[in-house]
């Protein structure tokens, strides 16, 4: 689940901002619980100063609802298989 979490936060922000402008990135998932699951996604992210007029929080804001959607998508799928 943190996996998926994880990757789907790193796809769009590489998909929002070129890796070469991308000086850090660090991506923390972390699950807690089994019913119901909470979910924390930490993004710590530093650009280039050529990307200053670039919305970081909004790019992290993004990617965050991004990572939910897909840890989401997984849980379901998991309980789908898990009913035959």
């Amino acid at each position: 689940l943190c996996a998926v979490a994880e990757e789907a936060a790193r796809e769009y922000i590489l998909s929002r901002a070129p890796s070469k402008r991308i000086e850090s990135l660090n991506i923390s998932v972390e699950a807690e619980g089994t019913k119901p699951v909470n979910l924390t996604v930490d993004i710590d992210i530093a650009l280039s100063p050529l990307m200053e007029n670039f919305d970081v929080q909004k790019l992290v804001n993004e990617a965050v609802k991004q990572a939910f959607a897909l840890a989401e998508k997984y849980l379901r799928e998991l309980k789908c298989h898990s009913k035959k």
